[in-house]
């Protein structure tokens, strides 16, 4: 007999251990898809920040080119019972027409030339502009009183901080001359006061200039005054702002002049006024200008405590003493 064992049934086939599936790769291919949607996240956030930042300054940059101007609400006659004609003219490179007041003073040759500020139309009620306009008008000078673009209600333009402004100015300075006027003063405030410093540099037709709490658009003052309110980073902030500038009004800070401004020394002279509480302004640019100036009638007053544009309101005896004085120096200079 066979003593052979006889197997029988299926044969049993044992896979050796280095064959088995294993679970690592699976668990890798998980870990690897967690890690780039956390990347992907993270990176989303990331941009998303970035542009909400980016858009922040753009809403800034948008603001300040379009500021809000409240509408005319009197006139010379009623606020003061000046005589007053309705004029229009054209700015110097007859990019727009301007309108405004023309204020005669029977057979005067002087004219005032009034430069508003940023935010303000004509008026600027907060001065108040009709009380220097009248004060100018009983010292025997015919006044001009105009808009600038982006005051205008009939075809209003962006605020270029003084790059289309100073054209529109010495459109005014050309229709003073058209008048007659033989002495033109030109009197700013605030933005208008820089604007002026932009069109003296390249007019002769200009006697002097009385300027009120100068504002200069350059990076300082720009972002002194973002950061007065909203507290962001000085860079990249002042970067962003300097691309967008173009974008939203077609001007950049480098278009301005300010640098030319603050180291001219302008050859008719200059009053400066300002306080060393303007929070718009700080007041050492004004003392910066005034050192620059050499002509021995230019003078500046700088008033402890007073805020931007406000020197008239706070001080209005010595404020009106002191421009009486500098005027008579002017009529002084020019008859030498």
């Amino acid at each position: 007999m066979d003593l052979a064992t006889t197997h029988t049934g299926t044969p049993v086939s044992r896979m050796p251990d280095e064959h088995k599936p294993s679970a690592a790769p699976k668990l890798s291919l998980r870990m690897i898809r967690v890690k780039h949607i956390i990347v992907a996240l993270l990176l989303s956030v990331f941009f998303f920040f970035v542009f909400c930042f980016i858009a922040l300054h753009g809403y800034i940059a948008w603001v300040l080119s379009n500021p809000t101007v409240a509408p005319l609400y009197s006139n010379p006659s009623l606020a003061k019972g000046l005589d007053y004609e309705d004029i229009t003219f054209p700015a110097l490179d007859g990019s727009r027409m301007m309108q405004g007041w023309y204020i005669p003073s029977k057979g005067s040759a002087k004219t005032i030339v009034f430069s508003h500020g940023y935010g303000a139309n004509r008026e600027e009620t907060w001065v108040p502009m009709y009380d220097l306009a009248h004060y100018a008008h009983s010292l025997n000078f015919n006044v001009v009183m105009f808009d600038y673009g982006f005051a205008s209600k009939t075809n209003k333009d962006i605020a270029t901080g003084g790059k289309k402004e100073s054209q529109q100015l010495l459109g005014a300075i050309k229709y003073a001359k058209e008048q007659g006027a033989k002495e033109i003063v030109v009197w700013g405030f605030s933005m208008g006061a820089g604007t002026a410093l932009q069109a003296g540099l390249v007019t002769k037709d200009v006697d002097a200039m009385i300027l009120d709490s100068t504002f200069l658009l350059e990076p300082d003052t720009l972002y002194h005054n973002i950061k007065q309110n909203i507290d962001l980073p000085r860079q990249p902030s002042l970067e962003i702002m300097e691309l967008l500038f173009p974008v939203l009004n077609g001007t950049g800070l480098n278009q301005i002049p300010y640098s030319k401004v603050k180291a001219e020394d302008y050859p008719f002279p200059t009053l400066f006024l300002h306080g060393t509480n303007d929070d718009k302004a700080p007041y050492p640019i004004a003392e910066e200008l005034a050192a620059n100036q050499s002509n021995p009638y230019s003078d500046s007053w700088i008033v402890k405590d007073s805020h931007h544009e406000l020197l008239f309101r706070e001080h209005p005896r010595e404020y009106l003493r002191r421009v009486s004085a500098f005027l008579g120096n002017v009529q002084l200079a020019k008859a030498k």
